[in-house]
Protein backbone atom coordinates (compact mmCIF):
# COMPACT_ATOMS: atom_id res chain seq x y z
CA UNK A 1 0.00 0.00 0.00
CA UNK A 2 2.84 2.39 0.80
CA UNK A 3 4.38 2.01 -2.66
CA UNK A 4 1.04 2.52 -4.36
CA UNK A 5 0.33 5.68 -2.40
CA UNK A 6 3.66 7.11 -3.51
CA UNK A 7 3.08 5.90 -7.08
CA UNK A 8 -0.33 7.57 -7.48
CA UNK A 9 0.83 10.78 -5.81
CA UNK A 10 3.79 11.08 -8.17
CA UNK A 11 1.69 10.10 -11.18
CA UNK A 12 -0.67 12.99 -10.37
CA UNK A 13 2.37 15.27 -9.90
CA UNK A 14 1.55 16.17 -6.32
CA UNK A 15 3.97 16.79 -3.50
CA UNK A 16 3.66 15.16 -0.12
CA UNK A 17 2.69 18.60 1.17
CA UNK A 18 -0.17 18.87 -1.36
CA UNK A 19 -1.59 15.53 -0.27
CA UNK A 20 -1.06 16.34 3.40
CA UNK A 21 -3.11 19.53 3.07
CA UNK A 22 -6.02 17.65 1.53
CA UNK A 23 -5.93 14.97 4.23
CA UNK A 24 -5.40 17.46 7.08
CA UNK A 25 -2.08 15.84 7.96
CA UNK A 26 1.48 17.09 7.90
CA UNK A 27 4.09 16.25 5.29
CA UNK A 28 6.08 14.03 7.64
CA UNK A 29 3.03 11.82 8.20
CA UNK A 30 2.62 11.36 4.44
CA UNK A 31 6.31 10.45 4.21
CA UNK A 32 5.85 7.84 6.94
CA UNK A 33 2.77 6.38 5.20
CA UNK A 34 4.74 6.16 1.96
CA UNK A 35 7.64 4.42 3.72
CA UNK A 36 5.26 1.95 5.33
CA UNK A 37 6.10 3.17 8.83
CA UNK A 38 2.44 4.00 9.49
CA UNK A 39 -0.68 2.13 8.37
CA UNK A 40 -3.56 3.93 6.73
CA UNK A 41 -6.87 3.67 8.54
CA UNK A 42 -10.16 3.11 6.71
CA UNK A 43 -11.07 6.80 6.77
CA UNK A 44 -7.78 7.84 5.15
CA UNK A 45 -8.05 5.09 2.55
CA UNK A 46 -11.50 6.37 1.62
CA UNK A 47 -10.31 9.98 1.36
CA UNK A 48 -7.30 9.01 -0.76
CA UNK A 49 -9.42 6.91 -3.11
CA UNK A 50 -11.94 9.72 -3.57
CA UNK A 51 -9.21 12.32 -4.09
CA UNK A 52 -7.36 10.30 -6.72
CA UNK A 53 -10.46 8.57 -8.13
CA UNK A 54 -8.95 5.13 -7.57
CA UNK A 55 -10.31 1.92 -6.08
CA UNK A 56 -9.44 0.83 -2.57
CA UNK A 57 -8.66 -2.60 -4.02
CA UNK A 58 -5.88 -1.07 -6.13
CA UNK A 59 -4.49 0.95 -3.22
CA UNK A 60 -4.50 -2.17 -1.05
CA UNK A 61 -2.72 -4.18 -3.75
CA UNK A 62 -5.68 -6.42 -4.55
CA UNK A 63 -6.05 -5.24 -8.16
CA UNK A 64 -3.59 -4.23 -10.84
CA UNK A 65 -5.57 -1.33 -12.34
CA UNK A 66 -6.61 1.94 -10.69
CA UNK A 67 -10.39 1.58 -11.09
Amino acid sequence: MAERLREIRKLKKLTQEDLAKYLNLNQSQIARYEKGELSLNANLIKKICLYFNISADWLLGLKDNFN
